[in-house]
Formats: C-alpha cells, structure tokens, sequence
C-alpha cells in the first residue's frame, strides 16, 4: 500500500509581509508534502509578487489565484476541489507551521488508516497584548490514536483539545463532513474538524507544532459584532440537531466542546428547550474555563493574566 499523499493548502488576502514567513516554514520541512497549494483571494498589496518568487524557488507549489475576491471560506472549498491528496492540511498565510511538523505527523496517517485526523499543540500569540499561551498542554502525553469514546472521556474532564490550524485532516470525511460551511464563518474549522474526529477518531501529537497568531487584521477577529458571532453559533446548533449530524451530535455534547465559546454559547443552550441537551457538565467545564481566559485577558494586570493563562493552559 502505497503512503498517503499530503496536499497543504493555504489561502492568501493581503498578508504579503506574514507570507515569506509561513511559506518557508511549510516549504522547508524535513518532510514535504506531496503539493502545496497557495490561492490568493484578489490581494491588492504584493502578494502576487510574493508567491511568484517563491513559486520559482519550489515546484512543489503551485498558485492557483481566484478570479476575483470571494472570501476565506468559499477560497478554502476551492482549495479543497483543487487538492489531490488523501489527506489535507489548511493553513492560515498569518501563521506559521513549526520544524517537524510533518515529520511527527504523517507517519501517523500509515499507523492508523482512516484516522479522521492529525494534529498536536498550538501556541496562540495575541500581538495586541503580547501574551501567549498553549492549547493542548491537558491532552495525553504519550501521543496515541483516540477513539471517539475516548474523546468524550477526555472532554467531560476538560482535557480534549482539537488543533485544528495544522491538523492533517482525511479529504473523504472532510468532504462527507460538509467541507467547509461559509454560513459558519469564523467557526467553519471548528465544526468540521469535530465531526471529522468525533466520527473517525484523531490522533494527537503531544508536541507544539505551530503557532497561532491573533492579528486585528486575522479573520478570527473580523466579526463585526457579538450578534453576529451568537447567530454564527446558533447555526452551529442547527446543524447539530439535523438528521446529518446525528451520529456525532451526542459525542459533541457529551464531550463539552460547545462550552469552549463561553458565555453567548452557554446562553444560546441554557435558553432553548431543544437544545438543552447539550448543557452538561463538561460543557460547563470548557465554558468556565474560556470565560475565565478571556476576562483575564481583558480586564487583569498583565502579569496576573499571563499567570492565569499559564494555569489554565500549561498545568495538567
């Protein structure tokens, strides 16, 4: 049996100073991936002068630029048409993969065939405050493939962290999955990645193997306001209660993911009889644990929240 073909696929807006940055660390692992596909959404700063230099230096990557803007999710479901590999990887041009990346991941993909994905820890940087913390320091230290069972064991207990910014991800469940749903917006991975692993199982690398970075320009941030954000949310829940979605939507609940969005979540579930359900232990678990986070980032000294994040996100 041959090994799986890897096809990494980043989609690029204006971000011509982050690209040398995240295209060197992707094109300079010790093991490459089969293709890497850059698409930029209609740039108007130099990043077409940017990915052509660095299209001469790799024939691995190709550039495939949109005709015209159509926005970061439409981009990545052209990404993903355009992938020839079995397994997939999306990367955000603001961030950056790290030395070894594939190396510690892809052999996984041999190991456990049809694993629904890959991935390990991410470092999270927010430039606005300079403060940084890890996601995933409560996972498993010995890296292993988890079941879906095991999963929500790990998530009623609030260790369960998906990384989804550089996780290798199966192209037939990603597809089966819904690919990418623009309606979800800035939650878009986040869905798909939980079906994906709550369906297929996942493999966790308890390593750092890229980092995160929070920019006021990253798409993370381009919510024009809360409704927006709650609405966004409350489609989550939609497609949780619909007959596609059935077979993960309990392993979702019980595993307490939803409550990784705090609050608006909390009171999108808590307010509704039919979604009630998934108001659980672990889900208020994750929730106070993501409230805490975000109001010490907000309101505390510097120093107290740098420790806060550092209990929150370091200590087992």
């Amino acid at each position: 049996m041959s090994a799986p073909r890897l096809s990494v696929v980043i989609p690029n807006y204006n971000h011509a100073k982050l690209l040398p940055t995240c295209l060197t660390a992707v094109m300079e692992q010790s093991v490459p991936a089969d293709e890497v596909i850059v698409i930029d959404d209609g740039s108007k700063d130099d990043s077409r002068l940017v990915l052509a230099e660095f299209a001469a230096r790799y024939p691995r990557l190709r550039l495939e630029p949109n005709e015209r803007n159509l926005g970061v999710v439409p981009t990545m479901n052209r990404g993903l048409g355009l992938a020839r590999g079995d397994y997939v990887a999306f990367l955000a041009a603001d961030d950056k993969v790290l030395p070894g990346w594939l190396e510690k991941t892809l052999p996984q993909l041999e190991r456990h065939a049809g694993v629904g994905l890959v991935c390990g820890l991410t470092e999270w940087r927010c430039h606005s405050t300079g403060m940084t913390w890890r996601h995933g320091t409560r996972m498993p230290t010995d890296g292993a493939f988890l079941d879906p069972e095991a999963m929500v064991r790990l998530g009623r207990s609030g260790r369960l962290t998906i990384s989804g910014q550089h996780a290798l991800m199966n192209k037939a469940a990603l597809l089966a999955a819904g690919g990418w749903k623009p309606e979800l917006r800035w939650f878009t991975d986040w869905f798909a990645t939980c079906v994906i692993a709550f369906r297929h199982g996942m493999v966790h690398v308890p390593d750092v193997l890229s980092v995160f970075n929070l920019h006021a320009t990253s798409y993370y941030n381009t919510a024009e306001s809360n409704a927006q954000r709650r609405e966004t949310m409350l489609r989550i829940l939609e497609y949780l209660e619909s007959e596609p979605y059935a077979d993960v939507a309990s392993r979702i609940g019980a595993s307490g993911l939803l409550g990784g969005f705090g609050l608006p979540m909390m009171r999108l579930v808590g307010g509704s009889m039919r979604h009630r359900r998934f108001l659980t232990a672990g889900f208020l678990r994750h929730a106070a644990r993501r409230g805490a986070e975000v109001a010490g980032r907000r309101f505390l000294p510097a120093w107290l929240a740098r420790a806060c994040l550092k209990v929150f996100y370091r200590g087992r």
